[in-house]
């Protein structure tokens, strides 16, 4: 046989399982490596799972999750408004198969949140009376976090308390309850849940001003005598915008402070938007320039991303004696909350797998960080 047939036959055979496994029209995570193993000398690798995730119906993410992640995060499950529904009554319903669902597949569970001036139940929001909203808040924390004591790794106690410019938000646990409400939170879950790791979670808490009124809150706990284990840094970015600078000096003022840092809800945003952070109250009107990819992200976007992606897990890598945890706010893009927000309908690609649960340049970039 002609040697020059001979070698384009051996390269076709050998390039079979390669033509299969690209025409495969079953949903599956292709990456030839796994973020958790990748990291697990670093910090946990976690994602934010939807209901549909955690019900086993999003066959999508299936695969993603039990491949790259180490950790989860509830995305709404064991938020006050899905788990009160009346005045002293719960549903745990969904939280507890989110909790079964984490033990099933070896996820340490970051659960999300205790305290939240949004996603209340509806009746909360409109007690008036000092005595009514305090019993609401102290037995919404003892009835929560001690229903998952010793199943979970760490709890977001309090979320989002502070203004832009570090101030305290004017929310109903401040306006009723004054600062205490703080140190009261954390007091409460500690005895509820005594060997969980504590949280004070909040977006934008890079930026100087914002960095300062976290870093007096964990002061504040830490001079009454309660128990902060650590901050975490939500990671709500944008393309191109990303702060690393603001970010590396937050890691070390937190890190100074004897508390843990965790990038809790990171992902980076690649449509417009006329303003910044992650305040869900805020909307943005839709225009022609404001879904512009619809049919598939540009490649010099696609490039931007991954390098964006790349210079943040150097950093977190470069940190990792800081760093507990690094989580993905979802699974892949479809799922990802920027679809909807601000404006609804959008088509975004904000993480490192696709909507087919494949990975995209920003995974390989992130994986690359290790060989650096």
């Amino acid at each position: 046989m002609n040697k020059k047939v001979e070698k384009a036959i051996w390269l076709c055979f050998a390039c079979m399982p390669l033509l299969m496994a690209c025409s495969s029209s079953k949903p599956a995570a292709h990456a030839t490596s796994s973020l958790k193993e990748v990291f697990q000398d670093d910090f946990l690798i976690g994602a934010a799972l939807s209901w549909t995730q955690i019900a086993e119906k999003d066959a999508v993410a299936i695969p993603v999750i039990r491949q790259q992640f180490n950790a989860a995060t509830p995305e709404n499950v064991m938020k006050a408004e899905k788990l009160v529904t009346s005045w002293g009554n719960y549903d745990f319903t969904q939280a507890d198969r989110f909790i079964d669902y984490a033990k099933k597949n070896n996820l340490a569970v970051n659960a999300h949140t205790l305290i939240w001036h949004s996603q209340m139940p509806a009746f909360a929001k409109r007690i008036q009376n000092v005595d009514s909203f305090r019993t609401f808040f102290s037995e919404h924390i003892k009835k929560v976090a001690g229903r998952y004591s010793g199943k979970v790794q760490s709890w977001d106690v309090v979320n989002e308390a502070l203004n832009e410019d570090g101030s305290l938000r004017q929310s109903p646990f401040l306006n009723l309850l004054g600062e205490q409400y703080l140190i009261d939170a954390f007091q409460l879950a500690n005895a509820a849940s005594p060997q969980t790791d504590l949280y004070y979670n909040d977006y934008n808490n890079e930026q100087p001003r914002k960095r300062a009124g976290c870093i007096a809150i964990v002061k504040m706990i830490q001079q009454a005598g309660g128990k902060i284990d650590g901050v975490g840094i939500q990671g709500h970015w944008h393309l191109g915008k990303v702060p690393f600078k603001e970010i590396e000096e937050s890691i070390l003022a937190y890190a100074a402070l004897g508390v843990k840092v965790a990038i809790t809800e990171l992902d980076i945003e690649v449509l417009p938007r006329n303003f910044t952070g992650a305040e869900v109250s805020q909307r943005m009107k839709a225009d022609a320039n404001s879904n512009p990819y619809v049919s598939g992200l540009p490649e010099n976007l696609q490039q931007q991303l991954a390098d964006d992606y790349s210079r943040l897990f150097q950093l977190f890598v470069k940190h990792k004696d800081k760093i507990s945890r690094v989580t993905f706010w979802g699974v892949h893009d479809g799922q990802s909350w920027l679809n909807n927000w601000p404006v609804p309908g959008r088509t975004n690609y904000p993480l490192l797998f696709d909507r087919k649960g494949q990975p995209k340049p920003a995974f390989y970039s992130v994986i690359a960080t290790k060989k650096k």
